[in-house]
């Protein structure tokens, strides 16, 4: 009996062992002194991490933030001499006296020694191992905008800014450069991208703290997760977050700092502060690491699939292996100009923040890959974004300009942001599938004149609209359009509106609403005008009122008094002018713009 409960010990010990759960020994903060002599280890070639020295010049208190320090370090030997502080070592090692110290995570910009920071492991685990109690979520829908709806292109709430950014713009603290602690970059690196894409979306990847790297290696094919063994992103070894990956690859390196089990610890300083996390995380190989004056950074690609970063705070990111993270399924179909299909499959991470940014950069280089960049284009997106249990979500639209690939792409990423921070909770963007077609040269035509065959109808007759356009070449066309008065429209004066999507839109009456449920959304989502053809409206002066998202129209004054109420505020807006018709004009060769108002007399 006495030997079974020994070997059941062993079992167990061994168990723990295999799965990197042996007991880790940290060397404390407050131990930590000038002149203390360790070693790190990262990756600086292949999957293999190098050790080099570290020399402790001292502690910052509050140096990462309120009651989080930072150890200043300085590096040497081995291929450190040769790299300095790289974009790509966040979360390397420090050990003294086989105590892990913590993690090298900041540097100096433009320094002429390799002085890092050093991010305590105490803190790095600290700040993930209190058990916080989790609130339940509820829905908490944001209000919405006309404008926001209908919006061609995709700006970030809340985009920080790196202060070398900052001050590299402004010539007056210049004097700063170098003289701030900064998170070492982290390089992303991307394959699959054109230059052109890359030169676009370098600055505001820039302001994230990223350094965008044309990858090497090819695209990083969709694969299951793989298991996890006791040799899996142990300490020093290179990791990557998979932002993207399928025919299109984006991957953001750091270095993993400790691990526990199935716990990784890792970059020791925030990699976007996105708090609750669910990225994509991959073993990953390095090629080579870079030397550069600025910057130096390694080139890393990503491996398998292991794990999900779950959190994403101010002293580094925590992942788990073995957990299978989220991901967007994405098809683009782009029909070339020259008439070649060209299909794209590709996966994007799940983040209310990241996704709307994944699809901006990848229907854009979508569209240039294969066009070409200066002149004018005809892009036409047709698509459906499926949401599980929901409607889809339509998209249908068609730009003419020197900005239509930027124009296309921004559609798709805002309507993606718009959905992923609605504000309501488990929204599951099952799959998104666009067609893209693309054509050299401008086709657009401009509102110059409408004429009504009559000034008088009955009602339930139709009347015609001759629209005369104007087209970018100076030809003028000619359309044609019957318009049917409704069958109860009582005696007197309507205005008959023609115009373009975009100039109905900012005229409706409703300019904001708050959604109640997702459907809701998604169905004014569906409701939008499409940008490039006409609609003709029928509008009567009355008196009704816009409630939410829905208009009534021809309200009693016993109703309005009620709405209007001394009693109540808020809620109502009231209209002046009710549609009785609205009909969507078929689009034609030319993507229309421009708006006419006329009238016409119903009699009886």
């Amino acid at each position: 009996m006495r030997m079974k409960v020994i070997f059941a010990v062993c079992f167990i010990l061994l168990g723990l062992t295999a799965f990197g759960q042996s007991p880790q020994v940290f060397f404390p903060l407050a131990d930590v002194k000038e002149g203390l002599r360790g070693t790190a280890r990262t990756v600086f070639k292949g999957t293999v991490p190098t050790e080099f020295n570290v020399e402790i010049l001292g502690v910052l208190n509050g140096g990462v933030g309120p009651k989080q320090d930072m150890i200043i370090g300085r590096l040497s030997g081995g291929e450190a001499d040769r790299t300095f502080v790289f974009a790509g070592m966040s979360g390397s090692p420090v050990y003294i006296d086989g105590k892990l110290l913590g993690s090298i995570s900041y540097s100096f910009p433009f320094s002429k020694e390799p002085i890092c920071g050093i991010t305590p492991i105490e803190q790095m685990i600290g700040i993930f191992e209190k058990n916080l109690p989790m609130k339940a979520k509820i829905d908490a829908p944001k209000a919405i905008t006309q404008a926001q709806l209908s919006a061609t292109t995709w700006q970030p709430n809340g985009l920080p800014t790196s202060a070398v950014t900052s001050v590299l713009v402004d010539a007056k603290f210049s004097s700063l450069v170098g003289q701030t602690f900064q998170p070492i970059s982290t390089p992303i690196s991307f394959s699959g991208f054109s230059q052109e894409t890359l030169n676009l979306f370098a600055p505001q990847l820039q302001t994230l703290g990223f350094t965008a790297v044309s990858a090497i290696g090819g695209a990083a094919k969709i694969t299951p997760l793989k298991m996890f063994d006791d040799k899996t992103l142990l300490g020093g070894s290179s990791v990557s977050m998979q932002l993207t990956r399928g025919d299109y690859s984006m991957a953001a390196a750091g270095t993993v700092t400790y691990r526990n089990g199935d716990k990784i610890y890792a970059f020791g300083h925030p990699f976007l502060s996105l708090g609750v996390s669910d990225l994509p995380m991959s073993e990953s190989h390095v090629v080579t690491v870079i030397p550069n004056l600025n910057n130096s950074f390694k080139l890393a690609v990503a491996d398998a699939l292991v794990g999900s970063m779950t959190q994403d705070r101010n002293t580094g990111v925590f992942g788990k292996l073995g957990q299978q993270p989220k991901m967007i399924p994405v098809k683009l179909n782009v029909r070339t100009s020259r008439g070649n299909n060209e299909i794209y499959d590709f996966e994007i991470a799940k983040d209310d923040f990241l996704s709307p940014l994944l699809m901006n950069i990848s229907v854009f280089n979508s569209i240039t890959a294969t066009e070409r960049s200066l002149g004018d284009t005809t892009v036409t997106v047709k698509g459906t974004i499926d949401v599980a249990g929901q409607e889809a979500i339509k998209i249908d639209r068609r730009f003419s300009s020197g900005q239509a690939n930027a124009f296309t792409a921004g559609t798709v990423a805002n309507v993606t942001g718009m959905l992923l921070n609605s504000g309501f909770q488990n929204v599951e963007v099952s799959k998104i599938s666009l067609d893209i077609t693309s054509f050299d040269g401008s086709k657009t035509a401009v509102l110059d004149r409408t004429i009504l065959d009559r000034s008088e109808v009955k009602a339930g007759e139709t009347f015609e609209i001759q629209a005369f356009l104007r087209t970018d070449a100076g030809t003028l066309i000619v359309q044609k359009i019957p318009v049917k008065v409704p069958n109860d429209t009582p005696a007197g004066t309507l205005l008959v509106s023609l115009g373009d999507g975009n100039s109905v839109q900012q005229v409706s009456p409703m300019r904001q609403f708050v959604p109640k449920t997702l459907g809701e959304l998604i169905k004014n989502i569906n409701q939008i005008k499409k940008n490039d053809r006409f609609y003709a409206q029928l509008y009567r002066i009355t008196n009704g009122a816009i409630i939410g998202s829905n208009e009534l129209p021809n309200l009693p004054p016993s109703v309005l008094a009620t709405l209007n109420s001394d009693r109540s505020t808020g809620g109502v807006t009231p209209t002046v002018l009710t549609v009785l018709s609205e009909q969507e004009i078929a689009p034609i060769e030319y993507v229309v713009s421009g708006q006419q108002v006329l009238t016409i007399e119903v009699v009886k």
